[in-house]
């Protein structure tokens, strides 16, 4: 009665993680929810105001989008990357994450992903059935591919297209992709069209973020949101901005869209114009600032000699790996540490390393966001008693991380 294709699949681990935790909550237990990537803080009160003004809309809107808000995006967009973008470009769906979806029933070729990568992409390929293929990748480049690693799959097929996911900065493991211009010239080498998940962007610490668009604008579809810079996931919009030479590939997406989810939540897409158009930059600066100072509280407290970790360069994730741990695999290995520990994390297997390496996802969210971003200094410069007062759970959880690699 339900197709092998998705009576294979599991639900979603970044969603599964979430309610167990609860679920253990209510039984009475103290869990610390590293598990979960959800931004902590509050929607900019702006776009808040400009929600509750704009309840009232109750008509469908156009399948691509809004016109007023796929140009307050293209404008958006425009300003931070070499290419110029206009509304045409821009496809708003509900969460990026659907988007990618009807992106891969759409496409007709094989997927690369690089070994780790989001959870969702593989299932989603499969959905979409198609083929795909882990690349290589290593602690050194950062866990994203090399333009050998991707040339080695390419080579066995150079007939077939292909579409490489790029996340960066990446989940899940906080850090940027630092070698685009290698990317770019293999991707235009053989045609490979790009997606660049850039939802993670705008709190990239200390860098300035630099998309693989700048280098290969022509075949690059960018990927972004709502949910991690401003806090609204439950909010439900994401966008794509799709080049000009793939404005087939736009209104097949269209089409999809149409019979899928018809549009997007009017209200939220009447609202969502002011984040875009508004500035941001107080919000952001102080959201990046706490994020820094809590993934390097992480990093500096996990690291050592039985656990090999980068230090978080972005986003709210780091992928320690635990050498001294046993287990059969590194699922086994996260019950035990939520079990007596009661820390919740993710197996590294679920992001595609192997299941005999010992890697696990940590989140450093949990914690008030709204209340840390209220009571930072205006100079942005955070301490550890700033820590301990607003973000108790992480340092505790950091605490009992450090007890379980001591067991």
């Amino acid at each position: 009665m339900i197709k092998d294709l998705v009576k294979n699949l599991k639900p979603s681990s970044t969603l599964l993680i979430n309610e167990e935790s609860r679920r253990l909550e209510k039984e009475g237990k103290k869990i610390y929810k590293f598990g979960f990537g959800q931004s902590p803080f509050q929607v900019p009160e702006d776009i808040i105001s400009e929600l509750k003004k704009n309840a009232h809309h109750n008509k469908y809107l156009p399948m691509q989008g809004l016109p007023e808000l796929r140009n307050a995006i293209a404008k958006f967009e425009s300003s931070k990357k070499k290419n110029k973008f206009n509304s045409s470009n821009i496809i708003i769906g509900p969460g990026s994450k659907e988007l990618m979806f009807l992106l891969h029933m759409a496409f007709d070729g094989d997927i690369l992903l690089p070994a780790p990568s989001w959870v969702s992409y593989r299932p989603q390929a499969i959905l979409g059935r198609n083929k795909f293929h882990f690349i290589e990748t290593n602690r050194e480049n950062n866990w994203f591919p090399t333009a050998k690693s991707i040339e080695k799959i390419v080579l066995k097929d150079k007939n077939k297209n292909y579409l490489l996911f790029l996340n960066s900065p990446n989940n899940p493991c906080g850090l940027i992709c630092e070698n685009l211009e290698e990317l770019s010239e293999v991707v235009k080498k053989y045609k490979i069209l790009i997606l660049s998940d850039e939802i993670y962007s705008d709190l990239a610490f200390d860098q300035e973020f630099n998309s693989i668009s700048d280098f290969c604008p022509n075949q690059t579809i960018i990927s972004n949101g709502l949910s991690k810079w401003c806090g609204a996931g439950g909010w439900r919009l994401g966008y794509f901005v799709i080049p000009n030479e793939y404005i087939k590939l736009r209104d097949s997406l269209k089409v999809l869209a149409s019979e899928t989810f018809t549009s997007v939540s009017a209200p939220i897409q009447y609202a969502a114009i002011k984040a875009f158009e508004n500035d941001h930059s107080l919000y952001l600066n102080k959201s990046r600032s706490i994020l820094k100072h809590i993934g390097n509280y992480v990093y500096e407290n996990l690291r050592s000699n039985k656990v090999l970790v980068n230090k978080p360069q972005g986003g709210f994730y780091l992928m320690p790996e635990f050498l001294d741990k046993k287990f059969n695999n590194s699922e086994e290995m996260c019950k035990d540490l939520l079990n007596r520990f009661g820390v919740a994390t993710l197996p590294g297997s679920d992001f595609g390393f192997s299941t005999k390496k010992m890697y696990a996802r940590i989140s450093f969210t949990d914690f008030n966001g709204d209340e840390f971003m209220k009571n930072i200094p205006s100079n942005l410069k955070i301490d550890d008693e700033l820590l301990n007062k607003f973000a108790p759970k992480i340092v505790e959880g950091t605490k009992k991380l450090k007890a379980w690699v001591e067991s």
